[in-house]
Formats: C-alpha cells, sequence, structure tokens
C-alpha cells in the first residue's frame, strides 16, 4: 500500500505508472462479521454501540469484473446506512449479499461471511476491467452509491427502477470504508479540485439523495419561491436540502433542535429557523397517539415565517416521528417528499389531510446517475459545498459510526482510509480560497 500511496501523492506519477503499479494480494477494511448478526439481541437501538461490531480486518482483492473499477480509497465519510449495518437494523445486511450472490456467477464474490461497508469514497483509480472505456488508472474520483444491472427495461428511464439497483456498500461488499473499493465504472464521477480527498468524500450519498428529493424532477421539482420545510437542516442530509434551497431561490423553514445547529443554519444563510426542542414541539402523546394540536401549532408558527403561505414542500427523513405533522402542515397540492425514516418506518398520518387536499407523498431513494452527476457538478463549481464537520483515522470507524448513531455530529463525520493527514489532494488552491469559509463552515461552530 505504501508504493500506491507514493505514487497518489508524487505530481509526476502518470497513469502508465498506475497501470503498472503492483496490486497487494490484501487491505484494510471496515467490516461486520456474518458470525456476529445476533450479537445485541435483545438491546434497544439506542443501547447497540457500533464500536462493537464493526471491525478493521485485512481482507483478500477482490476480483475485478468487467465494467469494475479497483479504487485505491484515500476518504471516505460515514452514513447512516453504514450505522444500520453496524446495528444489524432493521435486519442483517448479509441478507442482502446473499441475494446479491445467487444472481451471477460474478456477484457471487460478494456472498462472503464479512461485509466491508462504506458507501461514500474519493480516491485514484488503480485498475479498470473489461468494457471501461471513461476512465483511467491515475484519475482522481468520487463514488456514488448506485449500483445497477440495467438487464431489464424497467430502468433504462430512471436506473433507481432497475429491479436489480442496490446501494454500493450497504447491499453488495466491497465498500469504501477501507483502503481499496471495488465499483461499477458508472459510479465513479470526477473528484473537485479544490477540495482534499476528505472533503471531496463527504457529500457523495447525501448530497445527490438531497438533490433527487428536492430538485429533480422525479423528486419535488423545488422552483424559486417553494417554502420548503427541512426537517433535521443541519444534518447529513437537511444541511445540503438547505443549500439547495437557498441556491434555488427557495424559501427553507429549517427545524433543528439545538440552538447550536441554528447557528450553523443561519451560517449557511437561512433566516427561517425552528428548534423544535426549545419551542417544546411533542408529536405524539404517547407510542400510539399522535397529537393534532401540535401539528397545528407547528403550521402556525411555520405560517409566522412565509408571510401566512402553508409549505410547498417538505422535506421529510426523520419518518414516524415528523410525519404525520408534515402531511398536516403541507398546503393544499403540495409535496411530501420522504426517504431514510430514522426515527422508525411505520409512518402513520391522517389521510383527510392528503387525500381531501390533494397532496403528492414522494418515495425517494439516493439518485440515478445523472442527478449524481449534477449534485456532484454544482460541489465542483462551488454552489454547493461539503458540511463535513470532524475526519477520524480508519482505525476509529466505529467511534465515528457511533456519533453519527447518537446525533452527536453536525453535518458529515469523514474517515481517513489512505490519506495520512487532513488537507492533502487539492489542486485549484485559487478556487478553494474564494470557497474557504463556507468548506469550513461545520467545523467552525
Amino acid at each position: 500500500m505504501k508504493e500506491i500511496l507514493d505514487a497518489i501523492q508524487s505530481p509526476d506519477t502518470t497513469s502508465a505508472d498506475f497501470a503498472a503499479l503492483p496490486l497487494p494480494e490484501s487491505y484494510r477494511a471496515v467490516t461486520v462479521h456474518k458470525d456476529e448478526t445476533e450479537m445485541f439481541a435483545g438491546l434497544t437501538t439506542r443501547e447497540k454501540d457500533p464500536r462493537k461490531s464493526l471491525h478493521l480486518d485485512e481482507v483478500p482483492l477482490p476480483e475485478l469484473g468487467p465494467g469494475e473499477a479497483l479504487v485505491a480509497v484515500m476518504a471516505s465519510s460515514v452514513n447512516y446506512n453504514s450505522v444500520w449495518t453496524s446495528i444489524f437494523e432493521p435486519l442483517s445486511t448479509f441478507g442482502f449479499l446473499e441475494r446479491y450472490g445467487r444472481l451471477s456467477e460474478l456477484t457471487k464474490r460478494h456472498d462472503l461471511p464479512y461485509h466491508i461497508i462504506g458507501s461514500d469514497l474519493a480516491g485514484v483509480v488503480l485498475r479498470t476491467g473489461p468494457g471501461v472505456n471513461a476512465w483511467t488508472p491515475g484519475d482522481e474520483v468520487v463514488a456514488h452509491c448506485l449500483s445497477v444491472e440495467l438487464e431489464s427495461s424497467d430502468g433504462h428511464n430512471d436506473t433507481m427502477l432497475d429491479p436489480e439497483q442496490r446501494i454500493w456498500g450497504f447491499e453488495t461488499n466491497f465498500g469504501g470504508l477501507a483502503e481499496i473499493a471495488l465499483v461499477k465504472s458508472n459510479q465513479l464521477m470526477p473528484k473537485p479540485r479544490h477540495l482534499s480527498w476528505e472533503e471531496a468524500a463527504a457529500p457523495g450519498l447525501v448530497n445527490s439523495t438531497a438533490y433527487r428529493q428536492l430538485v429533480s424532477q422525479n423528486g419535488a421539482a423545488m422552483k424559486q419561491g417553494d417554502n420548503v420545510l427541512i426537517w433535521g437542516a443541519s444534518g447529513g442530509l437537511g444541511s445540503y436540502a438547505t443549500q439547495f434551497a437557498l441556491a434555488g431561490g427557495a424559501n427553507p423553514i429549517c427545524v433543528v433542535s439545538s440552538p447550536q445547529k441554528a447557528d450553523i443554519c443561519r451560517s449557511m444563510g437561512a433566516e427561517a429557523i425552528i428548534d423544535r426542542n426549545a419551542e417544546g414541539y411533542r408529536f405524539w402523546k404517547d407510542e400510539r397517539t399522535q397529537d393534532p394540536k401540535e401539528w397545528k401549532r407547528f403550521g402556525k408558527r411555520i405560517r409566522e415565517f412565509t408571510g401566512g403561505e402553508d409549505i410547498d414542500i417538505v422535506f421529510e427523513h426523520p419518518g414516524r416521528e415528523t410525519f404525520g405533522a408534515s402531511v398536516y402542515v403541507t398546503r393544499k397540492g403540495g409535496t411530501i417528499t420522504t426517504c431514510a425514516s430514522t426515527s422508525g418506518y411505520m409512518h402513520e398520518y391522517d389521510n383527510r389531510y392528503l387525500w381531501m387536499s390533494l397532496k403528492r407523498i414522494i418515495g425517494s431513494h439516493f439518485a440515478n446517475y445523472r442527478e449524481a452527476w449534477e449534485a456532484n457538478r454544482l460541489i465542483a463549481k462551488g454552489k454547493i459545498h461539503p458540511t463535513l464537520s470532524k475526519v477520524y483515522p480508519l482505525e476509529e470507524t466505529g467511534q465515528a459510526a457511533h456519533d453519527v448513531h447518537r446525533n452527536a455530529h453536525q453535518g458529515k463525520v469523514g474517515v481517513l482510509c489512505l490519506a495520512p493527514e487532513e488537507g492533502l489532494g487539492v489542486h485549484d488552491e485559487e478556487m478553494r480560497a474564494r470557497h474557504l469559509d463556507a468548506i469550513n463552515r461545520f467545523r467552525n461552530i
């Protein structure tokens, strides 16, 4: 691995040099183990500790197949799907790997007694398989996490509808929290030149998810002037939704849970901010009963920020805890876009407020290649910025996942893989200088 890292850090290394580098037989990777899937049996979700289930193992290098690439991973980041994998909720990811392994001779590689996790990366292409023409060894890249087979016609209008659509590093093996990753070549995108490795790795999954959910025609198709309610507006998903709303001329109403998170939203340029804890919103009387009076109080508060208007679009991802309120406060004919359900995926709402007011609920899941490319393009142009707050070494990925699990973080938590320190990989210093405050926004609060 030292020879690979030296080549990446040398400005004189050519594509031919990268292609000639010997590949290691094994590499370090963050894994969960199949024989430990019951280790948290009987514990509540909050009691399950990723630091106990995530391992740093030496694993064999996977075989490279057609249409694929091996990437030296300089940095990655932790998403909520990494937390789900680490606590084996809502189910063990080894079921995903077993099903994928039955698809073909090539996919059998993924069905292993260990799962290499991680759905983000920034790094350098080491090898490409047969049929790959767009990328060559030495290319600096980021990867989005959509893995598709595209053998069915269903996915050719929107690849997210491919029956064999999967999330790399969650529903497939050989993910990005490792020194080397295996990806399909159509997951690759150019690394933004003004960002460091860890900054470039941070936006991937959440930025693309927010773009499809809020901006794309496959999501809410946000337009100028829309009132957009954003739950968790300073978090991994919400921080990008807030930026997209502001950049697109919409009016974000940011819901947060602390004064510190409110300050982050203000630093992004948001003005309408609701601290749900400070204002005491309790949408559930008990586990089974919601409180419509709280929905109404919440709606009244929103209208104070909008000049009396109701919400055009709700950017939903908490799920069960907030969904009833989200449906209620949306205007007649408005849209609720939903993904993730981090507070529970069994949503409950009063359908009278949906059906009689002609509202729409749109399920949104990650993004297709074009949407991911457009979202990355906006990062590369400095229109949208990373929300990286803290970076851990690969050895401490368990702690990074624990932070995310306990919501003890802001924005995104990064992980250094091959990169020996933060701040490496920047090529456009002039552009970086213009956006440095925004790039460091989540580190400075």
